[in-house]
């Protein structure tokens, strides 16, 4: 998981906290702080997410290369040994 993620929940929740103090003490900056900080923490949550799937999408990419390397492999040792049972 994306450190960005993390750290985006972690201010989305104390934004939260923040806004809700505000409102129960009328205290209209901490208020307001903390819909920037609730705001804030669910842009970097959504950061990180296309972060993690881009990542996730990278590590697929690369697996299936491999996969398809190794099954190049194994096609060419049949075709030259004609011998399907060589694994």
């Amino acid at each position: 998981m994306d450190k960005q993620r993390v750290n985006g929940a972690i201010d989305a929740v104390v934004g939260s906290a923040r806004r809700h103090i505000g409102n129960l003490t009328g205290d209209t900056e901490t208020q307001v702080g903390g819909v920037f900080q609730q705001f804030k923490g669910k842009v970097e949550t959504a950061v990180g997410k296309v972060k993690d799937a881009a990542r996730n999408a990278h590590d697929n990419a690369v697996a299936k290369q491999q996969a398809d390397a190794e099954l190049e492999h194994v096609d060419r040792a049949v075709v030259i040994t004609g011998d399907r049972n060589i694994l």
